[in-house]
């Protein structure tokens, strides 16, 4: 019985080693072809092309020189001297709200007229002079009595009148035409009054 046993075991190993070496078949072992040997004259490789270099950044043109602005008109903002500029009656003054610049309906009738008798007396320069009543202080008036003098000169300008002859100059509470402090007065103080060139 022993003996049986020790052959069924032979067997069985024999077995597992049979199907051991049949079952695990052999790779292929795998070779590369070599390139055959050159035959003929040998062949000039030619180089590899080079990059061509980034081309350089375009560089704008520089922008050619502006032709200088034309000179602005000269205003005339130092105070006139009396002797020289005169009031005119064909230039009467207009009259401005409290605290206002902007001209009214009845002064731009006065400007109309005023426009057309400077187009026809051109070679007389004019002055505008820009008034303010009493009330507040002598900074905040001289500033608003310059915004009415160029108010009235900018109408003027726009029908007409070349600007070069025209000046400005503010004169704020300083020189009022009526001292009472009441609001009729404080009225004939808020105005724009226009000054000759004596001739």
């Amino acid at each position: 019985m022993l003996m049986t046993r020790h052959r069924h075991a032979l067997v069985s190993a024999a077995v597992v080693l049979l199907l051991f070496a049949t079952g695990c078949a052999r790779r292929p072992s795998v070779t590369q072809a070599a390139a055959p040997p050159p035959t003929g004259a040998p062949v000039a490789v030619a180089p590899a092309p080079q990059p061509e270099p980034a081309p350089a950044p375009a560089v704008p043109p520089a922008p050619a020189p502006a032709e200088p602005a034309p000179a602005p008109a000269p205003v005339v903002t130092a105070r006139p001297d009396p002797n020289q500029f005169v009031p005119d009656p064909k230039l009467p003054d207009i009259y401005f709200d409290f605290d206002k610049a902007a001209i009214r309906p009845e002064s731009e009738k006065v400007l109309q007229a005023s426009a057309e008798w400077l187009k026809g007396n051109a070679g007389r320069a004019l002055i505008i002079e820009g008034h303010c009543d009493e009330r507040g202080t002598e900074a905040y008036n001289l500033a608003l009595g310059d915004r009415r003098a160029r108010a009235a000169m900018a109408f003027l300008v726009a029908h007409g009148v070349a600007a070069g002859r025209i000046g400005v100059v503010s004169y704020g509470k300083e020189n009022p035409q009526c001292s009472e402090r009441t609001e009729e007065c404080w009225s004939t103080n808020r105005r724009a009054h226009f000054v000759l060139k004596a001739q």
